[in-house]
């Protein structure tokens, strides 16, 4: 069974007595363990897809689906990480861990073995007893990733969470999140307007229009063995494609194979 599907999918809200649609006839399919990353400019639909994908919000039309049922409310099936990160303040980095644990309603011990497990893999075994507030941004968002994977999700949603970090805290946790969601076996959908981000990180990554968010096209790049180094010809051909895409004037919904 497809994992995710959204089939002529559509949201409109009412804006000052108007409608408005954020994104329109929206159809695609995500295998598990897929990475796939939706790409274009901010105002074209891609976080509230994501919401309707997260139990959020749902869509006007169409479907959306995860193993065949429609979400409709958050679940700790299908988490979330943000670009602020939502750690609480007066929690120390293993309480925040702990969270969604406390809401499952873990027995403690377990708990805090399972929060000493997702620290340590995301390199944070050192500040574990510290507060968010002696923590880098970089540092933050490893404990979110923790917070998100401690619970052990199929699907992690990812709205632009790497957007508020310098380049190379950048660079380092996007080939982090990567291992993680292969070594995890993940799903995973990360929302950006990072042209060379969604080169580097996805199986396929799609390419969306404004104003309503359509898919214009669908990259699906060479083997990731060929595009994980930056310098590489395969990463350099995906992002030039990308990149020519969102030149164009095109809406057409075809997938593009390089």
């Amino acid at each position: 069974m497809t994992h995710i599907e959204i089939r002529n999918a559509s949201k409109t809200f009412q804006r000052n007595g108007r409608k408005f649609a954020a994104f329109k006839n929206v159809s695609l399919t995500v295998e598990r363990g897929e990475f796939i990353c939706l790409l274009g400019p901010s105002g074209r639909g891609k976080s509230t897809l994501l919401n309707a994908l997260a139990g959020v919000e749902s869509a006007t039309e169409g479907v959306v689906t995860i193993d065949g049922e429609t979400p409709k409310a958050p679940s700790v099936r299908y988490v979330t990480i943000f670009q602020n990160y939502g750690l609480l303040p007066w929690r120390i980095v293993r309480k925040n861990v702990e969270l969604g644990l406390e809401a499952l309603k873990t027995p403690k011990k377990t708990r805090r073995e399972i929060a000493e497990k997702y620290i340590e893999l995301v390199g944070l075994s050192e500040v574990k007893n510290e507060y968010p507030s002696r923590l880098s941004g970089g540092m933050r968002q490893r404990v979110a990733i923790a917070r998100a994977l401690a619970v052990d999700p199929e699907v992690l949603f990812m709205d632009e969470p790497f957007g508020a970090l310098d380049p190379v805290v950048r660079m380092k946790l996007q080939d982090d999140i990567l291992k993680i969601v292969k070594q995890e076996r993940k799903t995973a959908i990360l929302v950006t307007h990072d042209v060379e981000e969604a080169a580097y990180l996805a199986d396929r990554v799609v390419v969306t229009t404004p104003n309503p968010g359509r898919i214009k096209k669908i990259v699906t790049p060479p083997t990731p063995a060929g595009r994980r180094d930056r310098a590489s010809v395969d990463f350099l051909l995906t992002r030039d494609k990308i990149f020519e895409i969102l030149r164009t004037k095109s809406s057409e919904n075809v997938d593009y194979v390089i």
